[in-house]
């Protein structure tokens, strides 16, 4: 015998799953909404004091007005910034935890192939913020006041100098093979820990050359104790607007680190749309750039899609120096 009430049960079930069905695509922005409802977190994979932590702690202490919580900045240094990106990729994808990384991400991979994560893969691109334009000083014994000079120095007397960075696989290293790759030049990297100790070995001259920030470079090369070269990029920063760019020697290169906020692969959209947003205001206030540009940084803000290309099109340019240059990591 037939069970008179199944009909209605069944009809009941099928309105239960259609309401459902309706009400999962307001999931997202409903948790969008709800979303901060704790402080979040910035991993930066260098020291507190530094220009990367800089930056973040610009970032932290002007968010908080736009997303309605606070913004902690955990400095996690180590391994080039890869220990903070390791552990944001771990992290759960619910935008409470979000990297600062640089360009220097973008590079590891193609230096080690075990590295225990694809930077392209294991993030959601949120926002690009600034760039840190690079500065090619050298002892003032160094018979070139320009990229121009420069050029004809090192093509003129292959692998006599040499030109320190602080460390294997920075874009500081990356920037100058790629010159070198491109005037077929030979000029010999030493590699250093950091940059607080290239500055006074090129100041008495144990080493000839040297990539490091605007900020390191210029204050030194107004003293007299060094010259400024060549600017790495086509940037234009207060103070060193007559320091041409290696460009002029090199038409079209032009390279400089990439600051960008990364969430862990699977954070929801609707989060990432309002964290871009509050970035994107941040760093367009004159506020922001002025107090930047005293970090040797400046404004260059991309979208969530325009970074993930920007990223691909990076990574790609990086994996080819290397391959070139016949790069590896010891």
């Amino acid at each position: 015998m037939t069970d008179p009430a199944k009909p209605l049960r069944r009809r009941r079930l099928f309105t239960a799953a259609l309401a459902l069905a309706a009400a999962l695509p307001l999931a997202g922005p409903a948790a969008a909404q709800a979303w901060p409802e704790r402080p979040v977190r910035i991993l930066v994979g260098y020291s507190a004091g530094g220009g990367v932590d800089a930056i973040a702690r610009m970032l932290s202490s002007r968010l908080p007005d736009l997303l309605g919580q606070q913004v902690i900045v955990e400095n996690r240094a180590g391994a080039a910034g890869m220990i903070a990106a390791e552990a944001a990729s771990k992290a759960a994808p619910d935008g409470y935890t979000l990297v600062l990384g640089e360009s220097g991400l973008l590079i590891g991979k193609h230096l080690n192939p075990k590295m225990p994560f694809d930077p392209l893969t294991a993030f959601t691109p949120v926002a690009s913020v600034f760039e840190l334009p690079l500065m090619l000083v050298a002892n003032n014994d160094v018979p070139a006041k320009d990229p121009r000079e420069l050029l004809a120095l090192v093509k003129a007397s292959p692998g006599k100098y040499s030109y320190a960075t602080s460390g294997i696989g920075t874009v500081h290293h990356l920037g100058i093979e790629t010159f070198k790759g491109r005037t077929g030049t030979r000029i010999v990297h030493i590699p250093y820990r950091g940059a607080a100790q290239i500055v006074p070995d090129i100041m008495s001259g144990q080493v000839q050359l040297g990539v490091v920030s605007v900020t390191a470079g210029l204050a030194q090369a107004r003293a007299g104790r060094l010259r400024a070269v060549a600017m790495l990029s086509d940037h234009k920063l207060p103070g060193a607007e007559n320091v041409p760019a290696l460009s002029q020697a090199v038409p079209g290169l032009s390279v400089a680190p990439r600051l960008f906020l990364l969430a862990p692969a699977g954070t929801p959209p609707a989060i990432v749309q309002r964290i871009d947003e509050a970035v994107r205001k941040v760093v367009s206030s004159p506020e922001m750039a002025e107090a930047a540009g005293k970090q040797g940084a400046v404004p260059a803000y991309l979208g969530p899609a325009e970074l993930a290309r920007e990223m691909a099109r990076e990574s790609q340019q990086w994996a080819g120096v290397i391959k070139q240059q016949n790069i590896t990591a010891e």
